[in-house]
């Protein structure tokens, strides 16, 4: 295989994980972070009223998922009431019934709301023209006049709305305005008349609900916006103002000239909106917006559909690619070397467990004794399978003296020596003693050395949080790892720990 295959593949590897990282971190906001928190809002509707000891049925407007908010939780608290909850247009409704109630009732309706900023296509409206208002007489003559009045002094649409939001808020809005506006002239009846003169324009518009999503708020007052279609979207205008700039914040709770509640056996009828903001993990919630957000496809494959119970497994399988990379650059550029290919990730993994001091010592205690055993078993002239099971059934044998002594004693960590994987440690034993025989205690301590320091090593790497949580949110990375092991493996340089065997090459001066 030549380098430029190599090359190829290794980038497009890179290329693929890049990519998958990307969309996840930007489209699906899944933090880099583990304790990264997201704002939620919790809104409450408390309904309260008289029942005369006959039946109830009380209807309310509920929210929707929108463009800049997304509900991902409801309830609905109504003790002995039938519940059931309609969509129709596009509008939504919960409706409480009861076959007879008496005295002093309440009902409480509750959701969990997320911000989502995500892009959406405008609803555009089913028919091309809107429908004539509903005017008869003297309001459709006045209305007519206000509308031909305004129309004459604007532009465009966004003039039009906002000469007549400027006149029907005047101190002085003139006889037509007056008369359509009544005695209470108030902001909800401001955005319906304006709606209904737009209409007789040909313009298509609503009234929008909502309440402001703030920090806490016991009593959130309802907010009246205007919408008006222009150039392939809505458009908001605060029916006050006439200004464009609607607060971030704005949650719409219904749309229509409908009102909010419409009741039937109900006295006294009173509804209180209460607001109050919270944290919750990022993670949970970038999960669940995929969910709302209809892009199924990564998370229906992604290990946030395993159990938990396998997810947490998971989070720890997933540092052994870190380990593993990591022991590359030990061996490969720094020169490190170790007994076995992979004893120092498994036994680093170990660590997680018994924590670094006390494995350390966990490890030095078993291999040494290890070690005087299996000297021992050279003097018996055993078979290589023999001797390694032999080394295997005594390393078994020392760990559970180790953790019934150090139980005793009170030493809690110790106990997790059962932890260390036997087989490996055997192996290491085994390895140990033939580079003793082979060349030397010196270089079989040195590797053995070597050994602790790169399970030493990667344990740090591993541990930390941070990594962690990436490799397990992210498990593409592996990707890029994969792609980095991949041309690492035809690297042929310098050792940094053996540049000092050729030093005496820098020194040399040679004769042209």
């Amino acid at each position: 295989m030549n380098k430029r295959h190599l090359y190829l593949l290794a980038g497009s590897l890179t290329a693929i994980g890049l990519f998958l990282f990307l969309y996840k971190l930007i489209m699906m906001d899944f933090p880099l972070v583990p304790e990264a928190k997201t704002y939620i809002w919790t809104i409450e509707a408390h309904l309260t009223f008289e029942a005369g000891n006959k039946p109830v049925k009380i209807s309310m407007a509920i929210p929707r998922n929108s463009r800049r908010f997304s509900i991902i939780n409801e309830n609905f608290v109504s003790k002995g009431y039938g519940i059931s909850v309609a969509t129709e247009n596009g509008k939504r409704q919960v409706q409480w019934s009861i076959r007879k109630a008496k005295g002093f009732q309440s009902l409480y309706y509750r959701a969990t709301v997320i911000r989502m900023d995500r892009d959406a296509l405008p609803h555009k409206p089913l028919i091309s023209k809107p429908e004539k208002p509903d005017l008869k007489g003297a309001f459709l003559e006045a209305s007519r006049a206000l509308v031909t009045e305004i129309r004459e002094k604007s532009a465009d649409t966004d003039s039009l709305v906002t000469g007549l939001l400027r006149r029907l808020n005047a101190p002085e809005p003139g006889d037509s305005a007056t008369l359509l506006l009544g005695k209470k002239a108030t902001v909800q009846k401001k955005v319906d008349l304006a709606v209904q003169l737009l209409a007789l324009d040909g313009i298509h518009a609503r009234a929008v609900h909502g309440i402001r999503l703030e920090t806490q708020r016991r009593e959130a007052p309802i907010i009246h916006l205007l919408e008006v279609y222009e150039k392939d979207s809505w458009v908001s205008y605060e029916p006050v103002s006439g200004s464009k700039e609607i607060p971030e914040d704005f949650l719409a709770w219904w749309r229509g000239m409908e009102d909010l509640l419409q009741t039937q056996g109900a006295k006294k009828l009173h509804v209180l909106f209460s607001v109050i903001r919270g944290e919750e993990a990022s993670l949970q919630l970038a999960v669940e917006k995929g969910t709302i957000i209809n892009k199924p496809f990564l998370l229906d494959f992604s290990l946030f559909t395993l159990p938990v119970q396998i997810q947490t497994v998971y989070q720890v399988l997933l540092l052994v690619p870190i380990g593993v990379f990591f022991l590359v650059i030990l061996r490969n550029v720094i020169g490190i070397r170790t007994f076995g290919t992979f004893m120092p990730v498994l036994i680093a993994l170990s660590f997680r467990e018994t924590k670094l001091v006390w494995g350390i010592f966990l490890f030095i205690t078993l291999v040494g004794i290890g070690l005087l055993i299996r000297f021992y078993l050279e003097n018996l002239k055993l078979l290589v399978v023999p001797r390694l099971a032999a080394i295997l059934i005594v390393v078994v044998g020392l760990m559970a003296i180790l953790s019934v002594l150090t139980n005793k004693l009170g030493l809690e960590h110790g106990i997790s020596v059962a932890l260390f994987p036997m087989v490996i440690l055997a192996m290491t034993i085994e390895r140990m003693s033939i580079v003793w025989e082979e060349l030397g205690a010196f270089e079989a301590i040195k590797q053995g050395t070597g050994s602790l320091i790169a399970a030493a090593l990667a344990y740090l790497i591993m541990s930390i949080k941070y990594i962690e949580h990436l490799v397990f949110v992210f498990p593409e990375i592996l990707l890029i790892l994969l792609a980095a092991t991949l041309l690492l493996g035809r690297y042929s340089g310098f050792r940094l720990l053996e540049l000092h065997r050729f030093k005496a090459l820098t020194d040399t001066k040679f004769d042209v």
